[in-house]
Formats: structure tokens, sequence, C-alpha cells
């Protein structure tokens, strides 16, 4: 009787050391996950900022027959950026 206790004693201790190491496994995989989500964040921001850039530069070259698109983007670009201060004042 008092082997099986320490039989199932040492399975306990061999089950929680092997859940320990799984929670150790899963908390570095979720904190690679979080460090790739911030990088691929940063990297959409990066991407917006390059859009709206070429977006300003294509209605500044565009040809002088297409003033009102050009004017329509430009428009449209200044909403955006007014949206943009109105959330930063909040």
């Amino acid at each position: 009787m008092l082997e099986d206790i320490r039989k199932n004693i040492e399975k306990l201790i061999a089950l929680y050391e092997s859940e320990k190491t799984e929670k150790e496994n899963l908390r570095s995989a979720l904190d690679k996950a979080v460090a790739e989500r911030d990088a691929f964040r940063k990297q959409i921001t990066e991407l917006e900022n390059q859009i709206d850039t070429l977006k300003l530069a294509e209605a500044f070259m565009a040809p002088a027959g297409s003033d009102s698109g050009a004017k329509l983007k430009i428009d449209g670009l200044i909403r955006e950026i007014d949206k943009c201060i109105k959330l930063l004042e909040n």
C-alpha cells in the first residue's frame, strides 16, 4: 500500500513537471506571437503611410485635364487628416 502511494506521488510529480514544461512552451509561443503581431501592426502602419504618400504624389502629378480628380483626392486626404486629428484630441 505504501509502495502504491509512492508510485502515485511519482506519477503526480512527473505529470506536474510535464505540465510545467508545456506551460513554459506555450508562454514562449505566446510571447513570440505577440511580438510578431506588434511587428505586423508596425508594418501595416508604415504601408498605410506609404499608400497615403503615393496617393498624394499621384494627385499632384495628375495631368492638367484631370484637376477635378486631383482635387477630390486631396479633399479625401484632408478629411482623413482631420479624422486623425480628432482621434488624437480624444
